[in-house]
């Protein structure tokens, strides 16, 4: 067992390791756009399915409460935590149109939908990543080796894994970077006196 994770905890620094080495310049652009977006007054939808739900709700969390410094609130939304919506959704039309028909509803232009999917093949992620693209926002993906997400976003960081996992694991990593990267571009004095 000593052995299982031990070999759970290299791989998983391995690809945390691969991913960062190869997108970092990625990641700064996106930290950008998700600065720029919210300075000029608009906001995050974020979804995903399963973890990544679960990751669309934590990443909400660290930008509408604070991640790390004491600041203003910032505008982010988890399209996965209306239970009465997804499942009216889910019943009426399809499990498919339950994030895009969210996304219509409270997405406007220059607003960013952020897709999670460690599959990037999330037939709900995806039609919500096309929907908003329609509507003038910036999509943003998070995936693992791609699938379609990573031709349907306009930016997609996508993990080197076929391990859920593993991904999940570099996802949750990413969104910290992300949270901590946003607050120094907009709130650098609180990081002046670090």
């Amino acid at each position: 067992m000593k052995k299982i994770v031990e070999g759970i905890v290299e791989e998983s620094l391995a690809v945390k390791k691969a991913f960062f080495e190869k997108n970092t310049d990625s990641i700064l652009e996106a930290a950008d756009r998700i600065a720029v977006c919210l300075a000029s007054g608009h906001k995050l939808l974020v979804f995903g399915n399963g973890g990544s739900a679960a990751d669309s709700q934590h990443m909400a969390a660290e930008f509408v409460n604070r991640f790390v410094i004491e600041r203003a609130p910032l505008a982010a939304i988890a399209l996965t935590v209306d239970t009465s919506l997804l499942t009216a959704v889910g019943n009426d039309y399809s499990f498919e149109e339950i994030f895009s028909k969210q996304v219509r509803a409270l997405g406007r232009p220059h607003d960013m939908a952020i897709g999670i999917s460690t599959s990037g093949n999330s037939p709900n992620v995806l039609r919500a990543v096309e929907e908003a693209k329609k509507m003038g926002m910036f999509a943003l993906g998070l995936s693992g080796r791609g699938g379609k997400l990573a031709s349907a976003a306009d930016l997609c960081l996508c993990v080197d894994s076929d391990a859920t996992p593993r991904i999940q694991e570099v996802h949750i990593t990413l969104i910290h970077v992300l949270c901590d990267l946003t607050d120094r571009i907009l709130f650098p004095e609180a990081f002046s006196n670090a």
